[in-house]
């Protein structure tokens, strides 16, 4: 199937990216420029993670759309054999991805399946990762011209996939002006602004790899000195919640559609700017100048919290390597079983992040409840590897989580929370 995020090149890149992240990381503590925040990486890794479930899934048509058009509308003008032929889908490609970038941040039903990529409040590498789960529904259609001009399909999904590559290393704090080479080129001091929500910065910068066409359309914005650039989406998110994450602007704009009285209100919700509600809908919601600007949402967390967050981040990365290395000798059932798993695994962390009450509670029933499937349900093939990464995950978890709400009923956690600090 021809797909824009199935790349080979894409599988082959995650282990170093999880490196750099670790390197990136590292570095920032020695240096003292850490910009890396528990809950914010695992919500970014997560949602990262969650993503490669349609691709994986085969969600969507955009393989029988595209099939379609490379058999009956191709023009076939550029030879495959041709070095050139490569050189103008890569290029190409960049530019419809400009335009595809562009029309996300401008069309509010667009914007509903890319917001998550801009809700973190920090800008690093792990940041690079934190991408939707809804963009397989209308992406595609943007780069069915280079089908259409004859471009293989094997040189498309390689060049979608070196495109995107090329993007995880812009998101980062740590490297400055370029100079000529962010002239031409997309780099972490120009993608930054685009990662910005300041009024000044809003909106800019959208190429994947050329800097140019930003250039050349008027969409160029480059970092002023007094101007600080503050991440984030203008109205937060203010949740870890992976589920809100991919669905908050859709499910406004739902509330908004059913709320506004005007037919053609209820039209403009869907294809209007990103910034634009009904005024009959807007009456109960906070303005903006209510919202503190350079806030970043951050619920306390104790050290068992932490410490449980990042066992579970090493465990969905773990998991999800077992997942996708392992999908040929799964039917499409085990996949989707495991990849709900996965989703809830992610979904029950981020509710202890958001240090709900009843949240470690919550997953300790369910690392329960997961145990039973596995061994009495008859929903799960014990004898595949990501099972039995399953059963050991859910056993560490049971066992970490009754020994820390033990504490936590005889009063010990604070006890143990000072003793750690003072170390």
């Amino acid at each position: 199937m021809i797909a824009t995020d199935k790349s080979i090149i894409i599988t082959f890149a995650v282990p170093i990216f999880l490196l750099l992240i670790f390197i990136e990381y590292v570095y920032g503590v020695r240096t003292g420029k850490n910009n890396y925040r528990v809950s914010d990486t695992f919500t970014s890794l997560g949602l990262g993670l969650i993503s490669r479930l349609p691709p994986m899934l085969n969600l969507g048509f955009q393989g029988v759309v595209f099939a379609y058009v490379g058999t009956y509308l191709s023009s076939d003008l550029l030879s495959p054999q041709s070095m050139w032929t490569w050189l103008v889908a890569f290029v190409f490609y960049d530019f419809l991805y400009y335009w595809m970038h562009r029309m996300h941040h401008e069309i509010k039903v667009l914007w509903a399946t890319h917001c998550v990529h801009h809700h973190g409040e920090e800008f690093n590498l792990s940041t690079a990762l934190r991408q939707t789960s809804t963009g397989w529904l209308w992406k595609w259609v943007f780069y069915l011209p280079m089908i259409v001009i004859g471009i293989p399909a094997p040189m498309f999904v390689t060049v979608a996939g070196i495109n995107l590559v090329y993007q995880f290393w812009v998101h980062t704090k740590h490297i400055g002006h370029l100079g000529v080479f962010e002239k031409v080129f997309v780099t972490p001091m120009n993608h930054g602004i685009h990662h910005a929500k300041n009024p000044e910065y809003i909106d800019a910068n959208y190429g994947g790899v050329f800097i140019f066409w930003d250039r050349i359309f008027g969409t160029y914005i480059a970092e002023q000195q007094n101007v600080k650039p503050i991440y984030g989406t203008v109205k937060p998110l203010g949740s870890w919640n992976p589920i809100w994450a991919n669905f908050q602007v859709l499910h406004q704009m739902v509330h908004d559609t059913v709320r506004t009285k005007s037919l053609s209100n209820k039209l403009k919700i869907w294809y209007g700017p990103t910034y634009w509600r009904p005024d009959d809908a807007v009456e109960e919601e906070r303005t903006l100048d209510t919202i503190n600007f350079d806030a970043k949402f951050s619920p306390p967390l104790n050290i068992q919290q932490k410490v449980f967050a990042i066992i579970q981040l090493f465990s969905i990365v773990i998991f999800a390597g077992i997942l996708a290395t392992s999908v040929s000798s799964q039917t499409y059932q085990e996949t989707s079983i495991f990849g709900l798993t996965l989703v809830l695994i992610v979904l029950l962390t981020s509710l202890i992040l958001e240090n709900k009450s009843y949240a470690l509670f919550l997953h300790l029933i369910s690392s329960c409840l997961l145990l039973l499937l596995i061994y009495m349900g008859g929903v799960f093939n014990n004898g595949l590897l990501a099972t039995q990464f399953l059963i050991f995950h859910a056993m560490a978890n049971a066992l970490f989580l009754t020994m820390v709400m033990i504490l936590k009923r005889f009063g010990l956690d604070e006890v143990f929370d000072k003793a750690l600090k003072q170390d």
